[in-house]
């Protein structure tokens, strides 16, 4: 791992985020004693804070005590259009060719609402939705109440596609076969939430749009972890949060593509408010909206100062590392994760992540023989950060910009002494013997998607 680390490139970026101190597992530690850092391997879940961050929050509230409202034109970034200093570097990351197909607003599922608003317009013969089974909960309930909004049974509008039985990974060709003329929208998660499969957006679209479909994505876990070309594969709307590989804070904003063949489009119905009217005569107030071209057009309330400045932040190591070179990267450190778990632990330890480097982004998904909430709680007690998901993953997930090559080989040396001393404790528990096997969601086992 060392001569893998001294060869990374992009090695240096690592000194430019804050690690987190070990703090109380210090005490606990044994398998890591002397560590001063946690071994951090979930940007899955939330991001690591860039050390810029502070001070580019900072500046706004500079700016906020000196100027208060006068804030929204001053300075070389006037809040009233601080959402546009994000723009290029987010058009880069999803794959965008046009400035008006993306737009940087609100929270990921206040989006995906906002989109299906103009986009899921269903009709007696043409009111289905495809999604992959499995999907992160707050999609499921998203597509649940539009199509309860419309009127239709969520049991009869609501196609899910999953795994083949004995399978764990959903098959292109079953998602391309759900798609017929009875379907409005096929809806997505682009990466996986709980396996880590990579789905074929571009196949999946052509396919949605060779029936008649609307396709829309959720760029959750995949935006800032794999390629998108979003513009050229033709994805009529896509939302993602910055929280995760964009490292931008907890709870941070959200990004939207809008493709522009829909960008002058204003027969579609949607959820309007001020910020979405055109900038030219936003600032008259008069009644009559008339949207700006794109996805702007879909934004309600001015943005958040804050949040776009600590996305910044985040975005400008993406525009100085490039997606090509951490994608190379990442696909080295997934495959060293791979090639070390299947080497060290393959008794205890499956993967559910595909091998393919194209069916996957940074995350691997374990299953375990054993509760895995046991081995959880301790190597969370070493320092280990990774996280579980409801009924036995766990996800480990080394970020290109920030972990290295030597996190990952410590992070399999600690799960097989960990492995080990609960083996000769007694202390693993099989699903066979733990009753149900609905394991995980510990405290500590990580609080967002």
């Amino acid at each position: 791992s060392a001569a893998l680390d001294a060869a990374d490139e992009l090695r240096a970026f690592r000194g430019r985020f804050h690690i987190p101190a070990l703090g109380e597992a210090a005490a606990t530690a044994a398998l890591r004693a002397g560590e001063a850092e946690q071994l951090y391997l979930c940007g899955n879940s939330l991001g690591l804070m860039p050390r810029a961050t502070r001070t580019y929050v900072e500046e706004e509230l500079k700016k906020w005590e000196d100027f208060g409202v006068e804030g929204h034109f001053l300075g070389a970034r006037p809040w009233v259009t601080v959402d546009e200093t994000v723009k290029a570097s987010s058009m880069a990351i999803v794959g965008a060719k046009k400035e008006e197909e993306v737009v940087i607003m609100n929270t990921l599922s206040v989006n995906l609402h906002l989109m299906m608003v103009p986009f899921y317009r269903p009709t007696a013969e043409r009111f289905r939705i495809v999604v992959e089974a499995k999907a992160f909960p707050s999609d499921a309930y998203a597509v649940q109440s539009q199509v309860k909004f419309h009127g239709y049974d969520p049991a009869d509008a609501i196609r899910e596609v999953g795994p083949r039985e004995g399978e764990d990974l959903i098959r292109t060709e079953d998602l391309v076969a759900a798609i017929d003329d009875s379907v409005a929208l096929v809806m997505i998660g682009g990466l996986h939430y709980y396996t880590g499969q990579l789905l074929d957006i571009e196949a999946v679209t052509a396919a949605g749009h060779a029936a008649g479909a609307i396709v829309g994505v959720d760029l959750a876990h995949a935006v800032g972890n794999v390629p998108l070309h979003l513009h050229d594969w033709g994805v009529d709307f896509a939302c993602w949060c910055t929280y995760k590989y964009l490292n931008s804070g907890p709870g941070s904003i959200g990004g939207c593509f809008v493709h522009e063949r829909h960008a002058e489009d204003t027969t579609r119905p949607r959820f309007a408010g001020w910020w979405g009217h055109r900038k030219e005569d936003r600032f008259v107030m008069h009644h009559n909206f008339a949207p700006s071209p794109g996805a702007a057009g879909y934004q309600l309330s001015n943005p958040p100062v804050l949040p776009c400045a600590a996305l910044r932040a985040s975005l400008d190591l993406f525009d100085e590392a490039t997606m090509p070179r951490l994608r190379a990267k990442s696909e080295r450190l997934t495959a060293y994760l791979e090639f070390l778990l299947r080497r060290d632990v393959s008794d205890e330890v499956s993967i559910l992540t595909p091998s393919e480097p194209a069916a996957r982004g940074s995350q691997l998904s374990l299953t375990f023989r054993a509760d895995v909430s046991i081995v959880f709680k301790h190597l969370a007690a070493e320092g280990v950060i990774v996280d579980i998901r409801k009924p036995h993953a766990m996800r480990v997930a080394p970020a290109a910009l920030y972990n290295s090559f030597t996190d990952v080989s410590e992070f399999v040396r600690v799960l097989r002494a960990v492995l080990d001393k609960l083996r000769a404790e007694h202390l693993l528990v099989y699903d066979d013997e733990a009753g149900d096997g609905e394991v995980g969601g510990a405290p500590g086992g990580g609080a967002v998607a």
